[in-house]
């Protein structure tokens, strides 16, 4: 099933284009977005402007058509605070009726934030924290606070950035004054609901939406930075937030843009928007943010799916969001996601066994586990290179919940599962930190015995037992049937991890396991 959403917001107008896989997941086809900025001047004059109404039109008309030559099944359609207070909202939905044959809903800053916490928590991994989310608008900012499972408050703020443009008439310089004036303001727009938001208690913060992740984004940067593949999940500290926003405030509107990460389009309220989220930020009392890529369309097609779960395929639901995402991933590209968990296991058997030698934590612990989920994708495209393919189907998905450095390891871990030993030789080996590099070469050696002890795919390789002395690694092998093929390939597989751990590596047959 093919599915857009259109997402008719006050400074911009979005749209995705998704292929259903199955109730909370989706692969997206198609992304457009156009800063239309239909709330300009609304929030002073009460009316979308002429230009505004009919650029909006024309950006919908070019939508429907993309999604029907997709061939999209259902187009969902949203407005949101410019077309719920513009005095001719109503007329533009009408015209967009006659054009196109949609008949958007007009939601209210409540659904709102429902929709985007719901496409925040399929974005973002929560595991068993209570997070805040904070998206800040054109017109509006919503703010939610709630876990994996369920939303414990929702609330839509008046403030947005285009509407804090309209208390300042002109684009110049806020200034000092100004720029209290305009502190307070959003203190007491605010105050009730982060009193509620902190009486509540949350474990993080997550910001979306355009104005945010550009904050974010260009705050990083600016604090030296390396350019992102993609801002979901990473952090960024409030005080670099600080910092551009302080530096935004000092430039006039027309060198704003050069600022690394700004656009044109946002250079008139992207200072408004700085001050509005270190405000927001300093209520709440953190020192850094999440930043998530989703929001309102992608929660739009969440709860499509929700609405509609007969008209999917059935797919396992795995709670956490990067088990539910590797496995859509493994689907996809025909793995066996069964086999796969056990060799995760192996492998995540034997780096506990070894974590004296490593000291490596839970962070590598994840990696070693989604590795070995995923290390043989590739073979979607060919056997033989299977392990390079897997490195760039990882690379190229860009699987939810995960950093880019996460992204990079485990693809580059994929890579390392099988034949060639991670070398400097190789050009993206040697570019990688030293740190990093040092992780490739002690996880990859755990993953190739893990893996080896699967030789037959059949899982006779119930458990290992790890025995360490000064200069050896003794692996005990249990399980059931005849493992002579298993222990021949993790023998013939070891030195990668004989040379990160420093020690040689002996793997015998220990018994049948208890099992059996």
């Amino acid at each position: 099933m093919k599915l857009a959403a259109i997402d008719i917001g006050t400074n911009s107008i979005h749209m995705i284009i998704v292929e259903a896989i199955a109730q909370r997941n989706f692969d997206v086809i198609e992304r457009e977005k156009e800063m239309v900025k239909l709330g300009s001047g609304v929030f002073a004059t009460h009316r979308l402007s002429d230009r505004a109404f009919e650029t909006g039109l024309e950006v919908i008309q070019r939508y429907v058509q993309l999604a029907e030559q997709v061939g999209v099944d259902e187009v969902i359609t949203a407005a949101t605070s410019a077309i719920r207070e513009a005095q001719n909202g109503e007329a533009f939905l009408s015209q967009v009726v006659r054009r196109t044959g949609l008949a958007p809903k007009i939601i209210s800053g409540r659904e709102e934030a429902r929709l985007i916490f719901l496409a925040v928590r399929n974005s973002i991994a929560f595991e068993d924290e209570t997070a805040v989310v904070f998206d800040i608008g054109g017109g509006s900012t919503e703010a939610v606070i709630g876990d994996r499972r369920d939303v414990l408050f929702s609330d839509s703020l008046q403030l947005g950035v285009l509407r804090l443009l309209d208390m300042f008439e002109g684009k110049g310089s806020v200034g000092r004054e100004g720029r209290h004036v305009l502190e307070a303001h959003i203190e007491f727009v605010a105050q009730q609901t982060i009193d509620q938001i902190r009486s509540i208690g949350f474990d993080r913060v997550i910001g979306t939406s355009g104005t945010i992740r550009t904050l974010g984004e260009a705050a990083y940067l600016e604090a030296g930075g390396k350019s992102l593949q993609s801002v979901n999940a990473e952090t960024v500290r409030l005080k670099d937030i600080k910092r551009l926003t302080d530096d935004l405030l000092d430039t006039k509107l027309v060198n704003r843009a050069k600022f690394e990460g700004i656009s044109d389009k946002r250079a008139d309220a992207i200072h408004l928007g700085g001050i509005l989220l270190v405000k927001l930020l300093d209520m709440v009392g953190v020192n850094e943010i999440t930043l998530c890529d989703a929001s309102l369309r992608e929660g739009m097609i969440l709860d499509y799916l929700e609405r509609h779960s007969q008209a999917v395929p059935s797919f396992p639901d795995q709670i956490n969001l990067r088990y539910r995402k590797a496995a859509q991933l493994a689907k996809k590209y025909e793995s066996d996601w069964l086999k796969n968990e056990h060799i995760a296991e192996i492998a995540l058997q034997l780096f506990d066994q070894t974590q004296v030698l490593h000291n490596y934590s839970e962070f590598e612990r994840d990696l070693l586990k989604f590795s070995a989920l995923l290390h043989d994708v590739g073979q979607f495209i060919s056997y033989q290179k299977h392990h390079k393919n897997s490195r760039y189907i990882i690379n190229r998905a860009n699987p939810r919940g995960f950093t880019d450095e996460e992204i990079l390891l485990i693809s580059t871990l994929t890579r390392y599962h099988c034949k060639a030993a991670p070398t400097k030789k190789h050009k993206r080996f040697k570019k990688l930190s030293k740190p990093h590099r040092q992780i490739i070469q002690t996880l990859s050696g755990l993953l190739r015995v893990a893996v080896s002890l699967d030789k037959t795919k059949n899982q006779r390789v119930q458990s290992v037992s790890c025995q360490i002395s000064e200069h050896i690694l003794e692996i005990g092998v249990l399980g059931t049937g005849n493992l002579d093929l298993e222990i021949w390939a993790a023998q013939r597989d070891r030195q990668v991890l004989a040379k990160a751990l420093n020690r040689e590596v002996d793997i015998q047959y220990f018994g049948p396991s208890p099992a059996a």
